[in-house]
């Protein structure tokens, strides 16, 4: 049991994990975390390369014995997804992480921790770093913005690559082997803003925020019906801007597309002698929602704010009319179940970010699917939504699927070293999230993959925590399976 974060320190995987902690690496913002691994890599004395993307590739001869073992490409991702709580002063671009124990687990104060991917960092990092660890030739490669474009993975030259094994550290669950994952894409539907005068006297703006929701991973959470906080907004806004004469002045909702929104919040001008009554009405959405909501997200809460009203310019009708129902029609949740692996997510799509700017409104959703022609009809849906609305679509960061592969090496060596060492079989399973094992796969002929990693949890909000028992478990099952590979 580790009590304090300089006896956790003690453990390699840990010290590594504590080091990466000190340097920001939010998606696109990753220069600094890059530049320490190369730095790593030649004061070792390493092969390294750093490509343009800023993915960094180490490599590290096979120990004695291991030479004619068959060279392991071991993958994770630099980036982290940066979320933190509302007045939490922290800033991404420059503060390191502050980490905490309680009881056995691993947290940050306020922020994400980042486990989801430091954790394959610092393994690693402590695999390079050994001496008394047996293992074959490593290609080590970590790659940068997986949490929002998977544009790293994407810019990779198999070329710097001789391995056709590759072992992913990007899971979440300790004593399961994921063996197949959804590919995904993200819509942005552009909604032009159009402005006029409030024709309203003795008004005022008040700030309507919903929060309190739990929010989480868009694809490992999807399942859990946890409150879209950008759906409900429209929800309540549709009654108001109905029932009420208010008036839009803008709208936000959620910080990453990849996260369900755990907080949305509206500016809106009210006449002075309806501030009542829309409280009221306010106190029955949260009840309401409270209700709907109460075994997935029971702290769900509305509140309203007076705030200091700057202008009178508010959305034009027209505009309220297709911001509203944008959040009201943008499909958000699980799409579709796989009829082939019982209880596996096969479809979804996350209405993740609502953001409001001068001139356009964005709305922004990750689609997912493990199969590549749902994917692309989603994203016909969501044109044809976007059409209807007089909106444009933008259509990026793309990836590919995982495919499952029943004769998968790999998949029986890391199966029977489980039940070697623990004397249980290993679950085999897929997940409905984005892991890179299928970029891997699309410009590598015949790789051969697995992913494993430590028990996280509520990863991508703030509440993000990682089992420390867990992760030395994983950790020895990995170099274990490693040192097995001799005869492969």
């Amino acid at each position: 049991m580790y009590n304090t974060l300089e006896e956790l320190s003690s453990h390699p995987v840990f010290h590594y994990f504590a080091a990466i902690s000190q340097i920001p690496r939010g998606s696109a913002n990753e220069k600094a975390i890059s530049d320490y691994l190369v730095r790593f890599a030649k004061d070792r004395s390493l092969e390294v390369i750093q490509d343009e993307a800023l993915n960094v590739i180490i490599k590290k001869p096979a120990t004695i014995g291991y030479e004619s073992a068959p060279t392991v490409i071991i993958q994770g991702h630099m980036d982290m997804v940066c979320e933190k709580n509302k007045g939490t002063l922290h800033d991404f671009e420059k503060d390191p992480l502050q980490l905490r124990i309680v009881g056995d687990m691993l947290y940050a104060t306020d922020t994400t921790l980042g486990a989801d991917n430091g954790i394959a960092v610092a393994y690693a990092l402590a695999l390079l770093d050994a001496n008394d660890i047996p293992h074959p030739s490593l290609e080590i490669v970590i790659t940068t913005e997986e949490e929002t474009t998977m544009n790293g993975a994407l810019a990779v030259d198999p070329a710097h690559f001789k391995g056709k094994m590759l072992i992913n550290i990007d899971s979440e669950e300790d004593g399961k082997l994921l063996v197949s994952s959804a590919g995904g894409i993200r819509v942005r539907q552009i909604l032009p803003i159009g402005r006029e005068s409030a024709s309203i006297v003795d008004a005022a703006s008040y700030n309507i925020r919903i929060k309190g929701l739990k929010g989480g991973h868009s694809g490992m959470s999807i399942h859990k019906e946890r409150g879209n906080s950008n759906k409900l907004l429209g929800r309540v806004l549709h009654e108001l801007t109905t029932d009420f004469p208010c008036f839009i002045q803008q709208m936000n909702g959620g910080l990453k597309g990849n996260a369900i929104p755990r907080e949305a919040e509206a500016t809106v001008l009210i006449h002075a002698e309806d501030v009542q009554k829309i409280k009221g009405r306010l106190q029955q959405w949260e009840d309401t929602f409270k209700n709907e909501l109460q075994s997935s997200d029971p702290e769900v809460s509305i509140r309203i704010e007076k705030i200091e009203t700057i202008s009178s310019n508010v959305f034009s009708k027209e505009m309220v009319t297709k911001a509203i129902t944008s959040l009201l029609v943008i499909p958000h949740g699980v799409q579709g179940m796989s009829m082939g692996i019982e209880g596996l997510v096969e479809s979804s799509t996350n209405l993740g970010v609502v953001t409001t700017n001068e001139t356009e409104m964005i709305f922004e959703s990750e689609i997912r699917s493990s199969v590549k022609s749902i994917k692309y009809n989603m994203v016909k849906q969501a044109k044809a939504i976007a059409d209807m609305l007089g909106c444009e679509l933008l259509v990026d960061a793309d990836y590919p699927e995982w495919p499952y592969n029943p004769d998968s090496k790999l998949k029986k060596l890391f199966e029977e070293t489980y039940k070697e060492k623990y004397q249980v079989d290993i679950e085999i399973i897929a997940v409905h999230a984005g892991i890179e094992c299928g970029v891997f796969i699309d410009k590598i002929p015949g790789l051969d993959t697995v992913s494993i990693g430590p028990d996280m949890f509520s990863v991508h909000t703030p509440e993000e925590h990682l089992s420390i028992p867990s992760t030395i478990n994983n950790w020895e099952y990995f170099v274990y399976t490693l040192k097995r590979m001799k005869n492969l």
